[in-house]
């Protein structure tokens, strides 16, 4: 396939980049600063602004799939406005980790336990959950990884889940970008999860 992936130069974004062209598809890699992007011949690194509709649908018409890995400052409206646009029907987003259930059924956001320091940086990407899932032409992914997601080894074994937070028997749940990049590219392929919201852990 090939695949627009937003936010390519950020620690998500990049790794998925890379599991695309290990499984052989061109990635049009678009970040506000192309040339943070590692270059390879699979790899067509541009200029794009996911803020502007109108401009990011002329960068990113052509593609079979948009994968999503920027931040929530660009709300669900704006994002679905370019990919309508551009005429492209597949969009995948790097979703966040709040909007997951506990065990409890709790949504992790509404926790006593959720620290109230980090509840502003994860609202927004409630906000974008809550306003893609309203959308029905678009057939839309949302990923949201574990709670925890670090710069660590492509292990390549995890676990799935759907909008229950997947933690180990140790009651943690974390993964790698690496490995969340892995369980992202496998959804474009095999697509099992249209118009609705997955999870991945170890």
């Amino acid at each position: 396939m090939h695949v627009a992936v937003l936010g390519a130069s950020g620690r998500a974004g990049s790794e998925i980049v890379k599991e695309l062209v290990s499984r052989g598809h061109s990635v049009l890699a678009v970040a506000r600063k192309p040339e943070a992007i590692a270059a390879g011949e699979s790899v067509t690194a541009v200029a794009g602004d996911a803020s502007d509709p109108e401009a990011l649908a002329e960068v990113i018409k052509g593609v079979d799939a948009v994968i999503s890995a920027i931040h929530f400052d660009v709300s669900a409206d704006t994002l679905l406005s370019a990919v309508k646009k551009a005429g492209v029907k597949r969009l995948l987003i790097t979703g966040g980790a709040a909007s997951l259930n506990g065990p409890d059924g709790v949504m992790l956001y509404d926790s006593p336990n959720f620290p109230e320091n980090i509840k502003p940086f994860v609202l927004p990407a409630i906000h974008f959950l809550n306003d893609i899932r309203k959308e029905t032409e678009v057939d839309w992914t949302f990923f949201s990884p574990a709670m925890i997601i670090f710069e660590g080894p492509r292990i390549g074994t995890f676990r799935l889940g759907g909008d229950e937070l997947v933690s180990d028997a140790n009651g943690e749940s974390k993964i790698s970008f690496a490995d969340y990049a892995i369980a992202m590219v496998d959804e474009l392929e095999q697509h099992r999860h249209s118009r609705a919201r997955f999870t991945a852990a170890y």
